[in-house]
């Protein structure tokens, strides 16, 4: 898969297998947005750290959030070079040799330098929009962050600038020669599905888990259900 765009920068040209590249903003958005987990990447003093973290993207901004004594979002907030990661597994790659066995995924990388996000509506807009992200709706149901809770929260922003995704989709591609080999050959499709909603078993009597959690999906979804 790939668009007529190019890449925003040389840094995040995809040279491996380039057909596969997507430089259009709405792919890498629509990557971005069906996702639940990033991985940060940095290095101090030296030493390389990649942790998993939960973020949101509002337009061309990727925000991160945690505690202010998190060393990731204190090293990250001095301006230190950032590469975030967002990947899709759609499915396992079965060929009819070893070599050619892949996964089909949607990947995205982005990179830049963060900043902290110090106006108090924008940290506001951020937060909610973090809870907004993993579940859609889900702010108007529960209470804000208080001053307490904010203050001992660090919120930083990455610009989308450089950005780029990686894609792979169909079957698998063998030597023409292996195609005679007696073994099967396709693809394992997987999807990321809820399971019913458990209380956590101090919900106030009456109280049904609200639509937002019964009918819980995520952006893309329903172009991947079979």
């Amino acid at each position: 898969m790939s668009t007529p765009a190019g890449p925003a920068s040389d840094r995040v040209q995809v040279r491996r297998l380039p057909s596969r590249a997507a430089y259009d903003p709405a792919v890498i958005h629509a990557i971005l947005d069906e996702a639940l987990v990033c991985h940060v990447g940095f290095s101090l003093e030296g030493q390389p750290y990649v942790i998993p973290t939960i973020y949101a993207r509002v337009g061309e901004t990727l925000y991160v959030h945690g505690s202010v004594a998190s060393r990731m979002l204190r090293t990250l907030r001095e301006g230190v070079p950032v590469c975030v990661t967002v990947t899709l597994l759609d499915g396992l790659v079965l060929a009819r040799s070893a070599f050619h066995h892949s996964m089909n995924y949607r990947s995205v990388v982005v990179l830049g330098r963060a900043e902290e996000v110090t106006d108090p509506g924008e940290k506001q807009a951020a937060l909610r929009a973090i809870v907004e992200h993993v579940v859609p709706g889900r702010s108007l149901e529960v209470r804000d962050p208080s001053e307490k809770e904010k203050k001992a929260t660090t919120v930083l922003r990455l610009p989308l600038t450089e950005a780029s995704a990686k894609i792979r989709s169909g079957p698998p591609v063998d030597d023409e020669d292996d195609y005679a080999i007696a073994c099967w050959a396709g693809e394992i499709p997987l999807r990321v599905r809820p399971e019913t909603p458990v209380s956590d078993g101090r919900v106030l009597p009456g109280l049904l888990a609200p639509e937002t959690v019964v009918a819980y999906s995520r952006p893309g979804w329903s172009k991947l259900v079979p």
